[in-house]
């Protein structure tokens, strides 16, 4: 039987089993779309089964998503055999093969499959909304109906197509399914989380439900700024709200100000204290970003989570100096304190600061 404890790996072989393994992923994954649209063109599923999707539930134990996104993507590659080429070479994977299904025409599919190479989901969003812009979705608020427990009777509600693998935002709606709302006999399960999709070249679509105090804050913000925005537009309001959030928040976070203070500033006796100009200071030069860098010269490209982190720790001696400090995200910062200071030291740390005052692990967090 195979072992999958690893504990005893060397980290340099951990690592090199990882890639190689990933690498064996897309091959293996290129090839097993190959094997499932070559098994549906010979249509040997029907001895047992009614159809590939039955086939792939029954017999290949895929879970109805799995075998729809394979299915979908085999069915695709049969009639782009490139897709096959990408995916192996981990140019595209399942999710953004699907992406790109609506787009692609026989004449321009090489192409779009070359030009949308190693892009995320959300690059490649951008990119087909630079490429092929939606018009602008119409404003709308409206309530969304609570969740029934009683069970309707059949065919009294149509289904409705999903219109989530489109990447076109859905209207709020109670889902059917086969024609009947069925009978909720457990807790209803959370809303889908919050949807920004670009449709076209600086032009986003914001899906999102809030509670009715969000709501009544909507609307009051409407009201009060009657005069200004006479129409309530809801993108001006929005725009606004943003405008003063993320000016107080940077004042919070960084200091930020547009009248800085020309008084002498008195040094803190606390060696953990940044003081405003510094925080300004570092966020202008290291642009709001983690400054990690691995040891192929990439840059971390996280934004959220960001600590201030000191270079030479304080414990060693090291001050709340601009050259002395460094944004870093919280994993980044992590790391680099367990580097020093060892895992173990830092879990104590960490379980004995619980909830004392949040501070990251070796420097104050610019949240």
């Amino acid at each position: 039987m195979r072992s999958y404890s690893l504990t005893q790996l060397a980290d340099s072989n951990l690592a090199q089993d990882l890639r190689s393994g990933v690498s064996d992923d897309r091959t293996g994954l290129a090839m097993r779309l190959a094997q499932i649209a070559e098994f549906e063109r010979r249509r040997l599923f029907l001895p047992a089964y009614p159809s590939m999707y039955q086939y792939c539930l029954g017999e290949l134990k895929y879970s109805e998503d799995a075998a729809c996104r394979r299915l979908a993507a085999a069915r695709l590659a049969r009639r782009y055999p490139s897709i096959f080429v990408a995916i192996a070479e981990g140019r595209h994977s399942l999710s953004t093969v699907l992406m790109l299904e609506a787009y692609l025409l026989p004449e321009t599919a090489g192409e779009l499959i070359r030009a949308s190479s190693r892009t995320s989901k959300s690059e490649l969003a951008h990119f087909l909304a630079a490429r092929y812009p939606r018009p602008d979705l119409p404003t709308l608020v409206q309530a969304v109906p609570a969740p029934t427990s009683a069970t309707a009777s059949e065919g009294n509600a149509a289904p409705e197509t999903d219109q989530l693998l489109s990447g076109l935002p859905a209207p709020a709606r109670v889902d059917a399914i086969d024609g009947r709302i069925l009978a909720q006999a457990v807790p209803p399960p959370p809303p889908p989380p919050p949807r920004v999709a670009p449709l076209s070249p600086e032009r986003y679509a914001i899906q999102v439900t809030v509670s009715k105090a969000t709501h009544d804050k909507l609307r009051l913000a409407q009201a009060l700024l009657s005069h200004v925005v006479p129409s309530g537009d809801v993108t001006e309001v929005l725009d606004r709200a943003l405008d003063v959030l993320i000016a107080k928040v940077e004042e919070r976070r960084y200091g930020a100000t547009d009248r800085p203070s020309a008084r002498p500033r008195k040094p803190s006796k606390n060696p953990r204290h940044i003081a405003a100009h510094v925080r300004r200071a570092v966020r202008r030069r290291d642009g709001d970003q983690c400054t990690h860098v691995d040891d192929k010269g990439r840059r971390c490209r996280e934004r959220k989570f960001l600590q201030f982190d000191h270079i030479i720790p304080v414990a060693r001696g090291g001050g709340s100096t601009v050259s002395n400090l460094r944004l870093r995200c919280a994993a980044h910062n992590r790391h680099d304190a367990e580097r020093i200071y060892g895992a173990g030291f830092m879990e104590r740390k960490r379980t004995g600061a619980k909830g004392a005052d949040g501070l990251s692990d070796r420097s104050p967090p610019a949240s």
